[in-house]
């Protein structure tokens, strides 16, 4: 699986989101909400707002690319990132909740894959030229996350009490926040911009070791969290196929 163009990219998380809702399989509720993202990302090129459409066309491309990767070497028992790993590893084990089982794939793809994406795709002081269009996606993402949530509640009731129910502490590691982790992403992205291309294995090493605790941090609460957690799911749908079409038809509705 690998895109050339932003249609690529719908065409083939629309056939991984067919295969897993066929099969039941959690893994499918990430690229149920990717699709939405990139058909808003769609939307935003052809409307114009973007500074350079077609620029930001072959990134999205080249980020899902990332994805589509760790995807397949994962599928085929190879061994991803190791945030990916992690992040396909629990989403399967059944422990989790809806919110985090997304939470550990996005945090996998922008704690990782955006800032290494972005700064291999624009080096040194071609960076700054693409920074609008960069936070450009942030105001897709707070538009588009509002109707993710509410979809997660339909199937997972108590989640809209978790403030109530754990306080402050739980809503900061379970909401549906990227703006903070896409700027630590814009940090990576800087990094990798001006590092030589020798040395940027060993960053993005470095990057992956945080994001992967970043995931343990979402996956693995403590007390008093683990027990809130454990109250949400138990009233949690069963229903994953169910799930992931509703996460398919956000943009759609």
């Amino acid at each position: 699986m690998k895109a050339e163009t932003i249609d690529d990219v719908l065409e083939i998380l629309a056939a991984v989101v067919a295969d897993t809702k066929a099969r039941s399989d959690p893994l499918g509720y990430f690229p149920a909400l990717y699709r939405q993202v990139t058909l808003e990302v769609k939307a935003g090129i052809e409307r114009g707002i973007f500074d350079d459409g077609p620029r930001m066309a072959r990134f999205d491309a080249l980020f899902a690319n990332e994805y589509f990767a760790a995807y397949e070497k994962f599928r085929a028992n190879q061994s991803p990132s190791r945030v990916w790993q992690f992040a396909f590893d629990r989403s399967r084990s059944g422990s989790l909740l809806i919110l985090q089982n997304l939470l550990l794939s996005i945090n996998a793809h922008i704690n990782l894959d955006l800032g290494v994406v972005t700064g291999r795709t624009f080096p040194g002081i071609g960076l700054e030229d693409f920074h609008d269009d960069f936070d450009r996606i942030n105001e897709i993402l707070g538009a588009l996350i509002p109707a993710a949530r509410d979809t997660v509640e339909q199937f997972s009731p108590l989640l809209s009490d978790l403030t109530a129910l754990g306080g402050d502490d739980v809503a900061q590691v379970l909401e549906f926040s990227v703006d903070a982790a896409r700027d630590d992403a814009w940090c990576a992205a800087t990094l990798i911009s001006l590092t030589p291309s020798q040395v940027r294995p060993f960053a993005t090493g470095s990057l992956d070791a945080k994001a992967k605790l970043l995931g343990r941090v979402v996956a693995d609460p403590t007390e008093p969290l683990a027990t809130v957690v454990r109250g949400i799911q138990c009233a949690e749908s069963r229903d994953v196929a169910a799930i992931i079409a509703a996460l398919d038809e956000i943009v759609q509705a």
